[in-house]
């Protein structure tokens, strides 16, 4: 490997460790929320406002990150999301009241929010088109550590050393190393210019926004995200284990078991999925209409069993194809990588993410809504009309994934009949959409 080489996997090694970090923040709550839920004495419903509250703020971050990271750069971006999520922690470690730990979580997720942009921007940066996937996925695969550390580890730690300090020390220690980023990383390979947007108003920066949305590629990038990754999300971020305890009568060894298997399947299957895409572009919708189409007849499966109580291995299987989720939701940004420019890539990159946790909020919300915010008392029949919301907004994701295909299609053949350079090259369908309509849209 050249030593520019080498260097671009340092930087994207540094940023990584970021994403990482933040991964670690936004799960730690799942095993504190006991602990929590003494602290502050709130009940149940109190405590789910902690991960819709968090999840909400970077859906809304989402956009504004992609200017910021357009307009600043990654390296500043990600150095303010280290100190940010730092100090977020360490405020949550010394909060003793509930509207002071829900300011601590949203400054948490804030942070949280800049970070994931921010490293798909450096990708798009330092390495070729053809990387691209894979190192993204490879990305997701890395934030999966993440989540493992803010299970075991992160459960001895407070055991072992009580809430104030566990969280400090997290919150300290994640400030500390944005000095690190501020230091190693850089935006572009050395020798390059700086691509950086101007200083901008509130309507030229809506007016980029609106550019990246109005653009085919984007908008089935958002799609994409919006229906491959909420699931899994909806899952482990607050709703599976009260459905596998609750619905399907699982001890809670078991539980976590089934659950376990949303990290490790993202794990293995990250890498692996951003290589095939990255090397077979014209495979990745494909991928994702597969995976769509297996999701909706495994959800039909699980709800529509007699009883409610479906076969353990069918839910099993139904858990380890749903994890499949993560890892698909790369395409999203590959999507978003190979239709715009580079100096829109993170506003690009930014809308498209806004997708999945914007659907990962409103089936949590549908869910809860729907169970009449007792999860501890409902039976198989509550989940299984309550999880009619995860259906409902799978099949309009794969609804609008199909209709934004057919319009990217579109203009991708008629941009090839004008001669123009193009991501990837397509055969013509019957199905297909005349270039003049996918270019209208």
């Amino acid at each position: 490997m050249s030593a520019a080489g080498r260097r671009a996997l340092g930087i994207w090694a540094t940023a990584v460790a970021v994403y990482l970090l933040a991964v670690f923040h936004r799960s730690s709550l799942g095993v504190a929320g006991l602990q929590a839920a003494d602290r502050f004495q709130i009940n149940a419903a109190a405590l789910g406002t902690f991960t819709v509250l968090q999840i909400g703020i970077y859906a809304c971050m989402q956009i504004p990150t992609g200017v910021l990271v357009d307009r600043f750069g990654p390296r500043r971006v990600l150095t303010a999301a280290a100190v940010g999520m730092g100090l977020g922690q360490v405020l949550f470690a010394i909060a003793d009241t509930y509207p002071l730990a829900l300011v601590a979580r949203g400054v948490l997720g804030a942070g949280d929010a800049m970070t994931f942009v921010s490293v798909l921007r450096l990708i798009a940066a330092h390495f070729p088109v053809r990387r691209y996937a894979a190192l993204a996925s490879g990305t997701s695969a890395l934030g999966a550590v993440g989540n493992l550390a803010a299970t075991v580890p992160m459960t001895l730690l407070l055991h072992h050393v009580g809430w104030t300090v566990t969280f400090a020390v997290a919150g300290a220690a994640t400030a500390l190393y944005a000095s690190v980023v501020a230091l190693r990383v850089r935006d572009v390979p050395d020798g390059m210019p700086e691509q950086r947007n101007p200083p901008a108003s509130l309507r030229a920066v809506v007016a980029q926004v609106r550019e990246a949305w109005r653009v085919p590629g984007t908008r089935l990038g958002f799609w994409v995200h919006f229906s491959t990754m909420f699931a899994p999300g909806v899952l482990g971020l607050l709703w599976g284990y009260p459905y596998l305890v609750r619905a399907q009568g699982m001890t809670p060894g078991t539980a976590g078991a089934v659950l376990s298997l949303l990290v490790v399947v993202a794990m293995v299957m990250s890498p692996v999925t951003g290589e095939l895409i990255g090397r077979h572009p014209t495979w990745r919708v494909h991928a994702v209409s597969g995976y769509l189409v297996v999701a909706v007849v495994l959800w039909g499966l699980l709800l529509g069993w007699p009883g409610g109580v479906a076969p353990k291995p069918l839910v099993v299987v139904a858990f380890g194809v749903v994890a499949l989720g993560g890892p698909l939701s790369g395409v999203a940004f590959a999507l978003a990588r190979d239709y715009n420019p580079l100096h829109r890539t993170g506003t690009a990159s930014g809308v498209v993410n806004v997708g999945g946790f914007a659907a990962v909020t409103i089936t949590s919300l549908s869910i809860g809504l729907l169970l009449g915010g007792n999860a501890a008392d409902a039976d198989a029949a509550s989940f299984r009309v309550a999880f009619l919301a995860v259906v409902v907004v799978l099949l309009l994701g794969s609804w609008r994934v199909l209709v934004w295909w057919r319009r990217t299609r579109a203009v991708l053949f008629a941009a090839h009949e004008r001669g123009d350079a193009i991501p990837v090259r397509l055969r013509r369908r019957r199905w297909d959409l005349a270039p003049d309509a996918g270019a209208a849209a």
